[in-house]
């Protein structure tokens, strides 16, 4: 298995950013892109629509600038499509009504409007040309797989219509960070990529924007019951499998604990255990008193929630937390940092990605405001030894690293050539990678070991599919070029990214292929969430059989102790010096020293013969018997001493059976697919309800 080692965060310093004067600004906007570059529309005087998305703001927005200096008309839209908001959760769709309303009244200010829909963006839009005569929509260039598919539809819709006299063209802009022109030209690790040099990397300014000269109907704001009916409307037919994500691990748990509580008679305890967590929301939640002026205006109050003015006034309190402060706004937002700080700059992330996922700020300004605190707290100088504040530290790092991983997901989904096409979904926030062979046939997961990624299964993606199966491999969150956030990693994390994975991405119950850790990690999908699951196949899997096993109270949220701090640096210095190619090899993603701390605190304490019991029959396990990890034949006897309707296969392979011996392993697992999926069918027809239909 590949390691993914990284040093600390502390050396990813930009340079600062200046403020440049309008027409520069201009200059520099329309410059972003080659296709604003090479565009014969641009400068016509036309009309454009500016089509708003995750970008919610107007202070540093590249394509409002562009808009307003090459077009006499424009028109700024949102579109409620049912497709974006049912990847938010509640929380997160009342931050987009209120980030919305914010930036319809800064539009507002600025001489404009915001226009606001509801329907599919590309019905909207294409209506929406029509009406202003637009020759130009200028919208963010996005990451994730499906929204890229959404402006598909969109560019489609506008070139194919033959009523259209013009061939209106979308602009896809990216705010510049890092000095690459060319996404072709992006470097493969971290530490090559260049940072912008001062002169050439600037905040845009807000310009005026010009009032539309047609009479338009602009919409009205909806309320929280509106949007949510209008998102309702759609989650019918599904709403029984979306359910799935809103049982936790920590639920599942919780209840199998007090059933064990209550047939041994203990029903106060049980009624103890049922009840935790509750007081943990209502700390975090709706009963907490809030100080005039609060920056948390959701219902839950957990994030940062506002428009620009309200988020930078929550981000000037993040920076100056060692000042302290007699405001109670800024006490606030204090308070809830010691309470997020999980473990050394998390608390960032935890309060502001969610601001950040919207573009209500842009990454930039962050950078922008952390290092003009930086300067004002060094006599306006940088030190070459790190930052003088966590907070500050906390800020840039979160940033740097969301564009690096952003650039290298937009980079890895525009190559030619490759075996496999990549794709990307965004989960919780964070950027995840993923692959899909097959366009018809029972639904397969591949899930890796630690060190590891999608690309592990190279050898058994197209074997697996030409044997009549639709298969997806995933990156895990903290791995490969999946994002590698500043969290505590934990297996019940990354059993509930799968499970979202299969609920969101693959939509229905798919058969479960996981390689150590991995092996793990669909065990406990398997054993909390059964209905996703077909069958499983565990390859060299990691964890153990306990005898007598009842239940347990387990929880996903951990600490990262001091050994484990220790044990990680330990672990990339033996590394480092020992293996020549680790060097080069990712060694300096940033976010990977935060992963590899997991590994001293993994917890594998639910044991697989718990977890497969939903899983009788359903269940094989290939093992390669020549694994330096574990010794194979002692394992396999205590999964056929504990385990029940299991199936087992003995390869003469290592750890990684798939990828030592892939014209081995590939036929079992097709083998085994089609025996699950013939059992399924024989059933269905032997039911009552399938008797009654023939």
């Amino acid at each position: 298995m590949a390691f993914v080692i990284s040093p600390p965060l502390h050396s990813l310093t930009l340079p600062s950013f200046t403020i440049t004067t309008r027409r520069r600004l201009r200059r520099h906007a329309l410059s972003l892109s080659s296709e604003l570059k090479s565009s014969k529309s641009v400068g016509n005087g036309g009309g454009a629509v500016v089509w708003f998305k995750h970008d919610l703001r107007i202070d540093d927005h590249p394509g409002v600038v562009a808009a307003v200096a090459e077009n006499r008309n424009v028109v700024p839209l949102y579109v409620f499509d049912h497709r974006i908001l049912s990847r938010f959760d509640d929380e997160m769709i009342e931050l987009l009504l209120i980030a919305v309303e914010g930036l319809k009244r800064s539009l507002k200010e600025q001489g404009s409007n915001l226009m606001i829909r509801f329907g599919r963006a590309e019905n909207i839009l294409h209506g929406l040309v029509k009406e202003v005569k637009a020759t130009i929509i200028y919208a963010e260039e996005e990451v994730e797989y499906d929204l890229r598919c959404l402006i598909d539809l969109v560019k489609k819709g506008l070139a194919e219509d033959p009523v259209l006299e013009w061939k209106p063209e979308i602009h896809l802009w990216r705010t510049p960070f890092y000095d690459v022109k060319n996404l072709d030209d992006l470097p493969a690790f971290f530490k090559d990529v260049k940072k912008l040099q001062l002169d050439n990397l600037s905040l845009f300014s807000t310009p005026k924007l010009p009032s539309c000269e047609a009479e338009l109907d602009w919409g009205h704001l909806p309320t929280i019951n509106h949007v949510g009916e209008f998102i309702s409307q759609f989650k019918k037919e599904n709403e029984q499998w979306l359910s799935i994500k809103d049982i936790s691990a920590e639920d599942i748990f919780r209840k199998d604990h007090a059933e064990f509580l209550n047939s041994r008679g203990s029903i106060s305890a049980e009624s103890s255990v049922l009840n935790m967590g509750a007081s943990t929301q209502n700390i975090n939640g709706t009963q907490r008193k809030r100080p005039k002026g609060s920056v948390f205006n959701t219902s839950k109050g957990n994030i940062v929630a506002g428009d620009s003015k309200v988020v930078l006034n929550a981000l000037a309190a993040y920076l100056r937390y060692l000042e302290g402060t007699a405001r109670d706004d800024w006490q606030e937002v204090h308070q809830r940092l010691r309470e997020t700080e999980s473990r050394t700059g998390a608390s960032f992330l935890a309060l502001f990605g969610s601001a950040l996922q919207l573009g209500i700020i842009s990454r930039r300004r962050v950078h922008y405001e952390a290092i003009k605190y930086e300067k004002e707290r060094n006599g306006g100088f940088l030190s070459p030894f790190g930052y003088s504040a966590a907070t500050i530290a906390a800020a840039i790092n979160t940033v740097c690293s969301s564009q690096w991983y952003s650039l290298l997901s937009l980079k890895s989904q525009q190559r030619k050539g490759e075996a496999y096409l990549n794709r990307v979904w965004r989960w919780k926030g964070h950027l995840i990678q993923y692959t899909v062979v097959g366009c018809e046939g029972p639904a397969v997961l591949l899930v890796h070991g630690f060190g590891a990624f999608y690309e592990h299964y190279r050898d058994n993606l197209s074997s697996i599919a030409d044997g009549g199966n639709r298969v997806w491999a995933i990156t895990l969150l903290g791995f490969g070029k999946s994002e590698k956030p500043n969290v505590v990693y934990t297996e019940l994390m990354w059993a509930e990214l799968l499970r979202d994975f299969i609920v969101e991405v693959v939509g229905e119950p798919a058969h479960l292929v996981g390689n150590s850790m991995g092996g793990y990690f669909i065990s406990i999908v398997g054993g909390l969430w059964p209905s996703l699951v077909k069958s499983i196949v565990l390859m060299n899997t990691a964890g153990d059989c306990i005898p007598g096993f009842s239940s347990l109270l387990f929880s996903k949220e951990r600490q990262i102790s001091g050994p484990a701090w220790l044990g990680a640096r330990a672990l990339v210095r033996f590394l480092f010096f020992n293996f020549v190619n680790l060097k080069s090899f990712k060694s300096y993603d940033p976010g990977c020293m935060e992963l590899l701390e997991s590994v001293f605190s993994f917890n594998l304490s639910i044991p697989l013969n718990h977890l497969l019991s939903k899983s009788k029959d359903k269940t094989l396990i290939i093992q390669g018997m020549r694994d330096p990890i574990a010794d194979s034949s002692s394992k396999l006897a205590i999964f056929r001493k504990y385990c029940e309707g299991i199936v087992y296969k003995e390869l003469d392979a290592g750890h990684c059976p798939h990828d030592e011996c892939p014209e081995a392993v590939n036929p079992i697992i097709c083998d085994w697919i089609s025996s699950i999926e013939n059992r399924i069918s024989s059933h269905a027809l032997d039911s009552p309800v399938s008797s009654l239909c023939t």
